[in-house]
């Protein structure tokens, strides 16, 4: 007589752990932050939380290395599918780990503010006496502003923040790109609410911040939906498959894909996706800005790179031109209302919105080159952007940071340096010779021109031209402008703050005289189609 079958026995995913295990670490280390945060007291915190988001991200990037060695070329897809583990997502990683090194030197710097950019309790309402008075970095008795140190719960965040972002440019399936779209952008609703000075319009920020990423995620989640009604699975891989051939309705797959491509371009800045970016960046504390500006444009291209390439290849003649229109949009709006803008943080703003044109112009090149072009530029663009809000934050009044740009007049008469420094940034975020945003501009237009695309680049040359205007309009103002009697005075930066633009300048210096490194790991491989 035939025995009954028994309970069939589960099968657990396969996770490789060292792949993933800078993932790992750096969510370790934000989950020991908030203990950090519980258990120890408020003068103790600073130090601790510091040093672990540091050694943390230190130690996920020596993880990362040792796993380099021996990485397949081709990549592997790790815990039950989700994550893509290839060199792609390897550089990625990298990038995002490095630029988090100096985001975390600019926040954590309270030398420059007193007692730190960030405000000293986030409950405290604008306009209140315990407002004013934990701004007393206004005065110069720094032992009164020692008593109101900064929120050192910004340093978990971040590595919240950071843990998303790397497993959203690794995402292998949509579902799990949408998790990891709201681990990185909550820690950043909460982060741009957290300014010291100008409280109500840090918190305006938020706000702002918080409602348009909700409807973003919104849309994301929809064409997540719709997807998976047309090919009855979120993995990348299903989709490009169904995609490919089958006798099912393409209403499905287009509706999907343009919303889901409506999110990442919210994310990446891209115009007209991008109101939300010129006001943030400007009410946020600049260092948290500067960790936007850099990491969640890494972390949202890498997704775009990943999702245009792995998922919807097969039917790239149907959305090229889109994307197209898309980028040249983008790349007139940031240039043109570039323009007009008075202040400078709303003025990288726009920069930063043009740059996207540009970084869309290599996405949709789907191409080795055109993907190792556009990892590349994202590399130079984060650094260049990071120290040069380095170098915002050091310009200030007795109000705080001078961001008018007619408060930068005669800058260079007090304070050379400094001048030289930001004109050298600027040059580089224009596109000048012997910087990196030259070499990163020359590679995705070369591949851009190569595959076909020779217009677009037409437009975007154009356009760069017209970008450089506002670039030398503030280089023009610092050295051929006579200084306000009553102007703005140029802090000197402290151990942290130096050793942040430092690192951005030298590598924006070291990749457009020696790119050849950078360029070489970018090109290593492609994406795990898997």
């Amino acid at each position: 007589m035939a025995q009954p079958a028994g309970p069939a026995k589960e099968t657990l995913p396969a996770i490789n752990y060292p792949a993933i295990m800078p993932i790992l670490i750096i969510l370790g280390a934000a989950c020991l932050g908030v203990l950090v945060e519980a258990f120890l007291p408020r003068h103790q915190r600073w130090g601790v939380q510091v040093g672990l988001t540091l050694v943390a991200i230190a130690a996920a990037g020596v993880t990362m290395a040792t796993y380099l060695t021996d990485a397949p070329a081709a990549g592997e897809v790790t815990v039950a599918g989700a994550l893509a583990v290839d060199r792609p997502a390897l550089f990625l990683w990298g990038t995002l780990l490095a630029l988090s090194v100096g985001a975390v030197l600019l926040v954590a710097d309270r030398s420059v503010e007193p007692g730190g950019a960030l405000v000293a309790q986030a409950a405290i309402r604008p306009g209140t006496i315990q407002d004013r008075e934990q701004r007393l970095g206004a005065l110069p008795h720094r032992t009164e502003a020692a008593r109101y140190q900064m929120q050192t719960e910004v340093f978990p965040l971040m590595l919240f923040s950071l843990a998303g972002m790397m497993i959203f440019c690794a995402a292998n399936d949509l579902l799990t790109m949408f998790i990891a779209l709201e681990v990185l952008s909550l820690p950043l609703y909460l982060m741009a609410g957290l300014a010291r000075r100008r409280r109500l319009l840090s918190q305006e920020a938020a706000v702002k911040y918080f409602l348009l990423g909700a409807f973003a995620s919104a849309f994301f989640l929809y064409g997540l939906a719709l997807l998976y009604g047309y090919a009855g699975s979120v993995r990348l891989a299903d989709i490009a498959n169904s995609a490919a051939g089958t006798d099912r309705s393409d209403t499905l797959l287009f509706a999907g894909f343009g919303l889901l491509v409506v999110g990442l371009l919210f994310k990446g800045s891209v115009g007209p996706f991008h109101t939300w970016t010129p006001d943030v960046y400007q009410g946020s504390p600049t260092p948290v800005t500067a960790y936007m500006a850099a990491c969640t444009k890494v972390a949202a291209f890498g997704a775009i790179l990943r999702v245009l390439s792995v998922g919807f290849e097969s039917i790239s003649w149907e959305w090229r031109g889109v994307l197209f229109g898309i980028a040249v949009i983008s790349m007139v709006i940031g240039a043109v209302l570039g323009l007009t803008q008075t202040d400078i943080k709303r003025m990288i703003a726009y920069s930063s919105i043009a740059h996207a044109g540009f970084l869309l112009v290599g996405a949709i090149v789907l191409t080795p080159d055109g993907l190792s072009s556009t990892l590349f530029y994202l590399l130079t663009y984060g650094f260049t952007t990071l120290a040069a809000f380095g170098m915002i934050s050091l310009v200030r009044d007795a109000d705080g940071e001078a961001t008018h740009l007619s408060q930068w007049a005669g800058l260079a008469k007090r304070s050379p340096v400094a001048a030289a420094v930001f004109a050298f940034l600027l040059l580089a975020l224009a596109g000048l010779p012997l910087t990196s945003g030259f070499v990163g501009k020359f590679v995705v237009f070369s591949a851009a021109f190569a595959d076909g695309l020779a217009p677009l680049v037409v437009i975007a040359l154009v356009i760069s031209a017209v970008a450089a205007f506002f670039y030398l309009r503030v280089i023009v103002l610092m050295y051929f402008s006579e200084p306000a009697a009553d102007g703005p005075s140029v802090t000197v930066p402290g151990a942290l703050t130096t050793a942040a633009i430092a690192l951005g300048v030298v590598v924006t210096l070291l990749l457009g005289i020696w790119p050849a490194f950078a360029l070489d790991w970018a090109g290593a491989g492609s994406f795990a189609l898997h």
